[in-house]
């Protein structure tokens, strides 16, 4: 049995003196204090992106500083709010990162408009354990929803095609369902029948990892299942009414963790706190 942390929506922040928040940064030192506390500790952590507010070097830095406490692999995905050269060179010790420069493009990566938008997409597969871990870019830069061009499908398909008998998750920030939350609607996956039409060629596909909605959901999906991770920051509010508006909440932060064990896959999700146990069973 393999088991995969996932923590999403991070949002390390720069203020507009250059100091870091401190929210977000003890937010995710409470998040990692949490999963360490778990009687079993997991092989690592897939960060489905967000990881910070801005883009900025400094940003990123902090969050290196911080994940610092995590002595397990981080794997990061890009966001919606990330910067690809700046993720890439924050993580540039990263084996998977450094090997895929440009993963997934015909020539440069581009704009839903076409226009080169000047960095290499942040993909890759790594292996953890018995199970394939498959990072996947759909970030549209300057847009909050998310595509996966024709490139990145080809990556993605040629990518699964290589290792078809080991149990594989897909990363991604967003989600390529519709989650009855209007407004998260509209920025999710916009290509998501071409995403499917990939995943159904490859039923080792046990599990689709994603962010961007702050908070835990899970849909079935082309043949597969997919979830969405709760914020280790922030949780939006589950409002499922017309029109819908959107709203932060109290609730608490929280993570996932995901256990494999052959062509099977269980997922749970966590709150962040310090949970004594109240009755315990033999």
């Amino acid at each position: 049995m393999t088991i995969i942390a996932q923590f999403s929506d991070i949002h390390i922040r720069a203020e507009a003196d250059g100091s870091i928040n401190e929210e977000p940064v003890g937010a995710l030192r409470a998040a990692i204090a949490s999963l360490l506390a778990l009687p079993e500790r997991p092989e690592c952590a897939v960060l489905t992106g967000d990881l910070t507010e801005h883009g900025r070097p400094d940003e990123y830095a902090a969050l290196r500083a911080t994940l610092a406490e995590l002595p397990i692999p981080v794997h990061p995905v890009a966001g919606n709010h990330d910067d690809r050269a700046a993720l890439r060179a924050a993580f540039a010790d990263h084996a998977g990162l450094a090997a895929s420069n440009g993963a997934g493009a015909d020539g440069p990566p581009h704009r839903r408009d076409g226009s080169a938008d000047g960095a290499g997409f942040v993909q890759y597969a790594i292996d953890v354990g018995d199970v394939r871990l498959v990072c996947c870019d759909s970030t549209v830069p300057g847009e909050p929803g998310g595509a996966l061009t024709d490139g990145r499908l080809a990556w993605l398909d040629a990518t699964l095609a290589a290792e078809p008998g080991r149990p594989t998750l897909v990363a991604m920030h967003h989600p390529p369902y519709r989650l009855g939350i209007r407004w998260i609607d509209e920025m999710r996956l916009a290509d998501s029948d071409a995403f499917a039409a990939v995943l159904r060629r490859h039923p080792q596909v046990v599990r689709v990892l994603c962010g961007h909605v702050h908070r835990g959901s899970v849909s079935s999906f082309a043949g597969s299942v997919a979830v969405t991770c709760p914020s280790t920051y922030q949780q939006l509010r589950l409002d499922l009414g017309p029109p819908g508006r959107g709203a932060i909440t109290d609730e608490a932060a929280g993570y996932a963790v995901h256990l494999v064990d052959g062509d099977s896959a269980v997922t749970h999700f966590a709150r962040v706190g310090d949970f004594d146990p109240v009755v315990e069973f033999d």
